[in-house]
């Protein structure tokens, strides 16, 4: 795994009892947070604990994971009985008919099977809200797709090996899918965002398809004018939102962590004005947008080149810049890289909530600041130069076992290309694929940005920071966290290339 992760296992325990134990484990240690603790993720039978290897080591994290497993177990609640109304076929379930013709069932069959099950919540991950489901009837079991969808509409009802739950908003997924309900999964303005916690009940109530409204979109929230307006969009370029630093401690709802995906550059454009290095600011992919000022500010850009002027005055990247109330800042095409940040003194006010998506800003939102604080004094970052193949730095990830070492082997020594389908989510790589050395399917296991996973197809995907925090595909290596601005700074068409190091050099690569 990544550096700054620790992976706990249960080998002697049956799947259920490993399960509950990573679920009571994960959440003993959130309560106790040690120093440089992050985040823990349950799943299916393992723990994977996030730490800061800045603030502490893997030793006492380890340690405090004894601690924590050695404390006596506290009293549960009683488990909730949740029922969901879905709506089984139609254009929902693309793939009922098949699974129904695998399983020699006629669809209405298939679906009264599996809405007649009583099912366990064992833990939430892949997407903020996701329950992984258990006690799916055995003849309704169904191998994952060879590669995921690019995209499953929210609310659809699926089947994953031997998993069923439900898609909580619209999102890549290579789950089987048999319906669709029109229940909120999550809600990240809630008080308790995820309908859905670990060890609850679920049932599935069949409804016709006419008594489910359609799903309800997930608009996220967008700032407006008021006290600390400071930039108005007067056109939004290609794609920009407002990013700071990862958030976490919400992985065991299936939220992940989020963030700038040039976490380098970001620190570097907080650092010329003086912000804390994980301060909010303006992502701009491939083409800048137009922005107006509000009020007179203090600004920088770092991270990819690209032209931009103050009413015609130029206003280089790694320089910070003045403006006036009424000027305007145009930023052109990126040259080079992929992502542009905006910082401005005081930070920009992130308005969306962990587990909900940025909103991609458009022409007349407002950017609110915050005020400017004490100067933080930090070294400036170097600038992240991703070359014309970057060679990006890995770990072996838990799965070796699922590959061969000649498979290994190509892997390493193949250039793989950016696929256009890729997004924050996850790098599509393009390329001859990589046979699997048995099945093509894992047991849910915890993931980071940076994980490299390989699906049934054979072509690696290399999560990124909005990428699922749990995954069923097995996972060749891991991104060591020093070389992510990297991902941050590649586009569709561009060639990566990965080399193993050793542990001690990853951990060394991100304190520096």
């Amino acid at each position: 795994m990544r550096d700054g992760v620790v992976l706990v296992e249960f080998p002697e325990a049956s799947e259920d009892e490993a399960n509950r134990a990573a679920v009571a484990l994960g959440r003993r240690l959130a309560d106790e947070a040690p120093p440089g603790f992050r985040d823990a993720i349950p799943a299916a039978r393992t723990l994977l604990v996030l730490f800061d290897v800045r603030r502490t080591t893997r030793e006492s994290i380890e340690a405090a994971l004894r601690q924590a497993g050695e404390a006596p177990e506290r009293t549960s609640a009683a488990s909730r009985l949740i029922r969901i109304p879905v709506a089984y076929g139609g254009a929902a379930a693309a793939d009922l008919a098949d699974l129904a013709r695998a399983a020699a069932l006629t669809e209405g069959e298939l679906a009264r099977r599996h809405s007649a099950a009583e099912y366990r919540v064992a833990f939430l991950g892949f997407a903020p809200g996701f329950g992984y489901l258990t006690g799916l009837p055995p003849e309704l079991r169904a191998a994952r797709l060879p590669s995921p969808r690019p995209r499953v509409p929210a609310g659809s009802v699926a089947i994953g090996g031997g998993w069923t739950g439900v898609y909580p908003a619209a999102m890549p997924g290579g789950w089987r899918l048999i319906g669709r309900t029109a229940a909120r999964l999550f809600d990240a303005g809630a008080s308790s965002p995820a309908l859905l916690a670990a060890g609850d009940r679920v049932r599935f109530d069949p409804v016709a398809e006419g008594e489910l409204p359609a799903p309800a979109a997930i608009v996220p929230r967008r700032a407006a004018s008021g006290t600390g307006a400071a930039l108005r969009i007067e056109a939004p370029g290609f794609f920009a939102t407002v990013q700071g630093g990862p958030r976490y401690g919400f992985g065991a709802s299936g939220v992940p962590p989020g963030g700038a995906m040039d976490p380098r550059s970001l620190a570097r454009a907080n650092a010329l004005v003086g912000n804390g290095l994980e301060a909010a600011a303006l992502e701009i992919v491939l083409a800048g947008p137009v922005l107006v000022a509000l009020e007179d500010l203090t600004l920088t850009l770092a991270g990819a080149a690209a032209e931009a002027e103050v009413d015609g005055r130029a206003a280089p990247p790694g320089e910070t810049f003045r403006m006036r109330a009424g000027q305007r800042l145009s930023i052109g095409r990126v040259r080079r890289g992929a992502r542009l940040y905006l910082a401005i003194e005081g930070g920009f006010v992130q308005d969306a909530v962990p587990g909900e998506p940025a909103a991609r800003l458009a022409a007349g939102d407002v950017l609110l600041a915050r005020p400017p604080a004490a100067r933080v004094a930090a070294a400036v970052p170097a600038a992240v130069d991703p070359g014309a193949e970057p060679e990006l730095r890995i770990l072996p990830g838990p799965h070796g076992d699922r590959f061969a070492a000649a498979t290994v082997g190509r892997f390493l020594s193949t250039g793989w290309r950016i696929s256009p389908v890729s997004d924050r989510r996850g790098l599509r790589l393009e390329g001859e694929p990589l046979e699997h050395a048995g099945e093509a399917e894992v047991l849910p296991q915890g993931a980071v940005a940076g994980t490299i996973q390989v699906p049934g197809d054979g072509r690696p995907i290399v999560l990124g920071p909005d990428g699922p925090v749990t995954g069923g595909y097995p996972q060749i290596a891991t991104v060591i966290e020093a070389d992510l601005p990297l991902l941050g700074q590649a586009v569709p068409g561009d060639v990566l290339r990965f080399r193993f190091v050793t542990r001690e050099a990853a951990e060394d690569a991100r304190r520096e």
